[in-house]
C-alpha cells in the first residue's frame, strides 16, 4: 500500500492523529505511533479508536474536512489537497474527484484503516488486533519497525501485523 500523509498532528476534538493518510482508492488511514518503552501498551488501540469516532463525528460536513486538511497541505508542503493527491498519485482531475468522493463516503460511513506505529510489538496487542480484527468491521493494523545503524547506513524493517485476518463484509 503507497500511503500519502496529508496531515501529522491531526487536530479531532479527542486530540491529534499523529497522521493522516490516504491510499489511492480514497482509504483513510489514522496512524498512531508509540514507542515500546511507552506504558501504554494496548490502550493505544482505544485511543485511535477514539480519534477515528471523533473524525467521523466531527466531520459530517466534508468541506469543513477538505478546509482543515488544505490548512495542513498549504502549511507544509505549499500545495492544496488536489495538488498534494496529482504529485504523488499522478491521477487526472476526474480520478481525483473520485478518490476525493471516496474519502467523503468513508468519513460519512465511518471507514477507516487504523494504525499502530511501534518501535517494539507487545504479544498482548498483537493479539488484541487480531481479535479485534476477526469480531468487527473495521481494520486494525500494527507495523512492528527494527532499526538497524551501521556507521553511515541506516536500515528500518517494517513487519506487520493485523492482516492475519481477511474480511469480506458487504
Amino acid at each position: 500500500i503507497r500511503l500519502l500523509i496529508l496531515a501529522r498532528e491531526f487536530s479531532t476534538e479527542s486530540g491529534s492523529i499523529d497522521a493522516l493518510g490516504i491510499d489511492k482508492e480514497g482509504e483513510l488511514y489514522l496512524i498512531e505511533t508509540k514507542l515500546y518503552k511507552n506504558a501504554d501498551k494496548r490502550t493505544v488501540v482505544a485511543q485511535v479508536l477514539d480519534y477515528g469516532a471523533a473524525l467521523w463525528s466531527h466531520f459530517r460536513d466534508f468541506n469543513d474536512f477538505v478546509e482543515q486538511i488544505n490548512n495542513h497541505t498549504q502549511k507544509d508542503f505549499q500545495q492544496t489537497l488536489s495538488q498534494r493527491i496529482y504529485d504523488f498519485f499522478g491521477l487526472s482531475e476526474e480520478e481525483i474527484s473520485s478518490l476525493l468522493q471516496n474519502i467523503k463516503t468513508n468519513i460519512k460511513s465511518a471507514n477507516f484503516k487504523f494504525v499502530v506505529l511501534r518501535d517494539q510489538l507487545h504479544d498482548k496487542l498483537k493479539d488484541l488486533i487480531i481479535f479485534l480484527n476477526n469480531n468487527s468491521e473495521f481494520t486494525i493494523y500494527a507495523v512492528e519497525l527494527e532499526y538497524y545503524k551501521y556507521q553511515d547506513f541506516e536500515i528500518t524493517i517494517p513487519k506487520l501485523f493485523g492482516t492475519e485476518v481477511k474480511k469480506d463484509i458487504g
